[in-house]
């Protein structure tokens, strides 16, 4: 019977935006998160509200003096604690640690030609501590970190000019870091600006208007072609580093078994995930997309050379975020809501959801592991999955998580059924293995870590990290390669 490989990386996930903090610190520029602020009067069923940062919003941030409603200005002060940090992540036993790089750490517009190097020397210093506890890195370029001066003054991505400094940016860090990082991802959830636009390309409603939905696809297009571009790099820089390429993975079913609804389930699926994974993968738009994009009204802007880059730099893995699914109908305005802030989706009357409305479906995984596999046959990397809850610090500083343990638990089971199915599982990555500022909410107080860090939703706490139980649980899943879950 088939095991987890002796190699299998056991990860654990952040992100620059969510942990780092020190966002005036070494030469840093802003970025996207530094300017959405923690609105604490809002309900966690406000999901548009929740995930829609407006003109107003952003002059207002840029107006703010302290930083007492900008969470992931100050994170959980990873910039300063992360020898810390790493040296608990080397006793729970991690193989690899996903982080991401900021951009504007190293590129403070976005526009230099020269980098920050105080930015550097910082990464520098990070995977010095990783190659000492002997923990794989694996990097994000993008997450959620595009400079704010090249959204502001540049258009961001709605143009081809952001992809001459993304290109000086990656070939940037490739050659600092050639040799110590081998796994590269260019963006997290690059499907992630359709659904959450600002986080994901900066994109304001109030501004767009009625232009709202190309400006969002004409982003989408130039973010791939700059997946590709990084590939492109990579083999001339770094022949030994991969390049993979990563979506949110909506698992979707149909309502009932009408053949509409099911067929509603193959367009989803194309729209939502498969669109940008076959882009990647496969180096060609697919052409469902050609519909989409007519029947849409959309005048996409796709260059000869974009599809040729598009062709000869496919990614080398695939991965993806996964935390639930769907259910979707021909009919959408019949279904029942869920009140997940990932994504506005139909309810499952089959699952249980969490605390922020987002169903929980292990088997969910080991389908889609299944589905991906069979699509493409290249490796794949869990790089995120986790339970967001709030956990109750102790008195003795102790914290109780079975409902994460259960979570957690029961996803990688089915990871391991999906392995004995024969799917090519190269690692799993909990998300986030630390607390962190909640990247859709902006709150402290919905925590995934096995990892607790004292701090509340407006950065007051002793910033102490103590070990949850799922810790401990962790640790010696990693340590029986996945075999002792109990």
């Amino acid at each position: 019977m088939k095991e987890f490989p002796k190699d299998f990386l056991w990860g654990g996930a952040t992100a620059a935006c969510q942990c780092e903090g020190a966002w005036n610190e070494g030469g840093k520029g802003l970025t996207l998160g530094d300017m959405k602020p923690y609105r604490p009067f809002l309900k966690r069923t406000d999901l548009h509200e929740q995930r829609t940062v407006s003109m107003e919003m952003l002059r207002e941030a840029h107006a703010e003096k302290g930083t007492g409603l900008y969470p992931k200005r100050y994170g959980i002060d990873f910039y300063h604690r992360y020898k810390e940090d790493i040296k608990l992540f080397a006793e729970l036993g991690l193989k690899s640690f996903r982080m991401s790089i900021s951009w504007p750490r190293i590129f403070p517009r976005g526009i230099e030609e020269v980098p920050n190097e105080e930015g550097l020397k910082f990464y520098d210093d990070v995977f010095s501590e990783l190659e000492k506890y002997g923990i794989e890195p694996m990097v994000t370029m993008n997450h959620y970190d595009t400079p704010l001066y090249l959204i502001e003054h540049k258009d961001g991505w709605k143009t081809p000019e952001i992809l001459i400094y993304w290109e000086r940016y990656v070939r940037t860090i490739l050659k600092r870091y050639k040799g110590r990082v081998k796994y590269w991802l260019p963006f997290n959830e690059i499907n992630a600006t359709i659904f959450i636009p600002y986080m994901g390309a900066g994109l304001f409603p109030d501004v767009e208007k009625e232009n709202f939905k190309q400006s969002c696809y004409q982003c989408v297009h130039y973010q791939l072609v700059a997946n590709a571009i990084a590939k492109k790099c990579a083999k001339e820089i770094d022949p030994n580093a991969q390049i993979g390429c990563m979506i949110a993975r909506f698992t979707t079913y149909p309502a009932t078994c009408k053949p509409e609804d099911v067929m509603q389930t193959v367009l989803d699926e194309n729209y939502e995930n498969y669109y940008y994974t076959d882009t990647l993968l496969l180096g060609k738009i697919p052409a469902y997309m050609d519909r989409f994009y007519e029947e849409n009204n959309l005048n996409i802007k796709i260059s000869d050379e974009d599809r040729k880059i598009l062709s000869e730099n496919t990614s080398d893995w695939v991965a993806y975020s996964y935390y639930m699914s769907l259910v979707t109908s021909a009919n959408t305005d019949e279904l029942e809501k869920t009140n997940s802030n990932l994504i506005i989706a139909g309810k499952n009357p089959y699952l249980e959801a969490s605390e922020w409305g987002w169903q929980k479906d292990p088997i969910g995984l080991r389908y889609s592991l299944n589905q991906m596999w069979d699509r493409y046959h290249k490796p794949i990397f869990i790089l995120e999955n986790g339970l967001g809850a709030v956990d109750k610090l102790e008195a003795d500083h102790s914290i109780h998580d079975p409902y994460r343990i259960d979570y957690l638990k029961s996803h990688i089971q089915q990871m391991l059924e999906a392995v004995k199915d024969g799917v090519d599982v190269k690692g799993y990555y909990i998300w986030g293995i630390i607390d962190l500022i909640s990247s859709g909410t902006h709150e402290m107080s919905k925590r995934y870590g096995v990892i607790y860090v004292d701090q509340d939703d407006y950065g007051k706490g002793t910033l102490a990290r103590y070990k949850k139980d799922s810790f401990t649980w962790y640790q010696k899943c990693i340590a029986s390669n996945g075999m002792d879950l109990e």
